[in-house]
């Protein structure tokens, strides 16, 4: 826990400067870093699994997204924290299957929030269509 006190101490900051960016949207930053800093320990391979706290503060934000710009505000917010912390893609992709959240996009330090991230209406129609009752 004492190697993750120096990066998470660092995203915070980071994240504060970079609020702007989401708040626009109506999901500030911090808002975004309280809810994912639990999966920090998993995501940058110091944790075998993401932590309870983690799926729960994820799920906690996937509620509270409303619109499009949302889910790209949370996931501009989140990309750049996980450069910023070392996150490793192998252990980032696997956060959503653990935690069962569908977020409607691949899961990447390297997603571009603005032409991947889909509403949840578009996953929806999707989810119809390759449907086989």
């Amino acid at each position: 826990m004492k190697n993750l006190a120096l990066p998470v101490l660092f995203l915070l900051s980071f994240l504060f400067v970079v609020a702007n960016v989401s708040e626009a949207a109506g999901i500030t930053c911090p808002t975004v870093t309280s809810k994912a800093v639990p999966c920090a320990g998993f995501a940058t391979g110091h944790a075998p699994s993401p932590a309870p706290a983690c799926c729960a503060g994820l799920k906690q934000l996937a509620g509270m997204v409303r619109t499009l710009d949302d889910k790209k505000a949370i996931c501009r917010c989140l990309k750049a924290t996980s450069k910023s912390m070392g996150v490793k893609d192998q252990f980032l992709s696997r956060i959503p299957s653990a935690c069962k959240i569908n977020v409607g996009f691949t899961v990447s330090v390297n997603t571009n929030c603005e032409t991947s991230v889909i509403p949840y209406e578009k996953i929806y129609k999707i989810r119809i269509m390759f449907s086989f009752h």
